[in-house]
């Protein structure tokens, strides 16, 4: 997991939302192999170093990364069922925005930051440079999850697509 907590003034942006208790629900739900809190705090943590680095509203990024996935359905119920998988897709963005507004106040780039995270598999587009960097961060730790999920059979995948590419180099 992400060393974020030495990071004070992280730290300091993130800890009225992990405090709360209606958002700590989402330490329970499992979600690409861990959890859904652990998803959010890497996406919010590395959205943030991100931003930081490039002069952005590492603020908002940070506290609009750790709500990107503020929605209590557990997922399974969906991957179970491949024809409301869409559905979720595009829907859970809208009540992730819903819960962090009954919590926690936002900024209208927060909220383009959490509603549009699932771009491009939604069609909302993001309007905000920490936008397009929320979307691509939780691809990458999605992905990075998802592997460690299936890792043998994503490393046998892919060493036999590396073998067979090679040999077609040949």
């Amino acid at each position: 997991m992400v060393n974020y907590q030495h990071d004070k003034n992280y730290m300091k942006l993130v800890n009225p939302i992990l405090e709360n208790k209606n958002f700590s629900q989402i330490d329970t739900i499992i979600h690409h192999g861990t959890t859904r809190m652990n998803h959010s705090i890497r996406v919010s943590y590395y959205s943030y170093k991100i931003a930081k680095i490039l002069c952005l509203d590492y603020k908002q990024i940070a506290r609009a990364g750790l709500l990107h996935d503020f929605y209590l359905n557990r997922t399974v119920d969906y991957e179970k069922k491949k024809d409301k998988f869409l559905l979720f897709t595009t829907e859970h963005p809208k009540v992730a925005v819903e819960n962090a507004k009954k919590y926690f106040e936002l900024t209208e780039k927060e909220e383009d930051m959490i509603k549009t995270h699932m771009f491009p598999a939604d069609y909302r587009i993001p309007k905000y440079a920490e936008s397009w960097i929320i979307c691509i961060v939780d691809k990458i730790v999605g992905t990075y999850e998802f592997s460690r999920k299936f890792k043998y059979q994503f490393t046998y995948g892919l060493n036999f697509s590396l073998l067979f590419l090679l040999n077609i180099l040949k």
